[in-house]
């Protein structure tokens, strides 16, 4: 007998990472835009992030990871955390070409241009499927930094497209000697953005921001330095955030958790704008209204 659909199962496991820096002007951080034939958000701009695939936590042992102890994602089973945290990593490396791993206890530094070419190459090969991170890691004995990665949200996809998603979003900063860069397939682009800066750029239509990307800007840009919005992340209380969507004379809106017309309740302050509009296929972030 077919089971019922139910949130769990529609929606895809993926993960994403929000890598800072600090500057003389504030934290900034790195952004990637999916290319515009992407079939989920192509166009936009976004933190570097996918699925989490079923290989991700395979053979995942001390041998070559530090955190595996870590039991901060609520809900899921110790197995699923690290394949997220793995995916996580994986990802990062293959988009944004930031690899957070250790070696000898220091963070690897590609900055060489030896070692440089070297990672261009596991990257490419990363992103082609022909090894795997285990296979990287044992290559150049290196120990991957699960304990790097700070959660820092859940998000889960609304019904608005056939691919929902329920993603695990992570915090942390990027590795002294590592430059990253967009890797010019699933991207087309990358820039280190200030917060308040991709914020402006988006309200202006120069680029486009999904809401949770909109979201997690606003929530960024009040700090001052990347060690305050890690210790802030750290001590949050994370809850699936599942925007409703909602028609209203022939608008369509994505309504956050908190808004008026959303029951489901925002475990902290509301950021302005807790509903997005859909205008020309993009979201118009919007404050609530009547």
């Amino acid at each position: 007998m077919t089971q019922p659909e139910t949130s769990a199962t529609r929606h895809r496991p993926a993960a994403t990472v929000i890598v800072l820096r600090d500057t003389v002007a504030g934290p900034e951080a790195f952004m990637v835009r999916r290319h515009e034939a992407s079939a989920f958000m192509g166009g936009a701009w976004v933190f570097p992030g996918g699925r989490v695939d079923p290989a991700d936590a395979a053979g995942a042992d001390p041998s070559w990871c530090d955190g595996l102890d870590r039991s901060d994602l609520p809900s899921l089973s110790h197995g699923a955390a690290v394949a997220h945290r793995l995916a996580a990593i994986r990802e990062l490396f293959e988009e944004a070409n930031v690899l957070l791993a250790r070696e000898a206890g220091h963070v690897v530094s590609t900055a060489d241009p030896a070692v440089h070419d070297r990672f261009a190459r596991y990257r490419h090969d990363l992103h082609a499927g022909v090894i795997t991170l285990k296979t990287l890691a044992d290559r150049e004995r290196l120990r991957l930094a699960l304990d790097a990665l700070v959660p820092f949200a859940r998000w889960m996809t609304p019904p608005v497209d056939t691919r929902q998603f329920d993603a695990w979003f992570f915090v942390t900063t990027v590795p002294p000697g590592q430059a990253p860069r967009a890797d010019a397939t699933e991207t087309t682009d990358g820039a280190w953005l200030k917060p308040a800066d991709a914020l402006a750029r988006a309200a202006a239509g120069e680029i486009t921001l999904p809401p949770p990307t909109w979201t997690t800007l606003r929530e960024l840009e009040r700090f001052t330095t990347v060690g305050a919005a890690l210790e802030w992340a750290a001590a949050r209380h994370i809850a699936p955030r599942e925007p409703l969507l909602y028609e209203r004379d022939g608008n369509t809106f994505l309504l956050l958790p908190g808004d008026p017309r959303n029951p489901q309740p925002w475990h902290e302050p509301l950021p302005p704008e807790t509903r997005f509009r859909l205008v020309s296929g993009r979201w118009i972030p919007e404050r609530a209204g009547v």
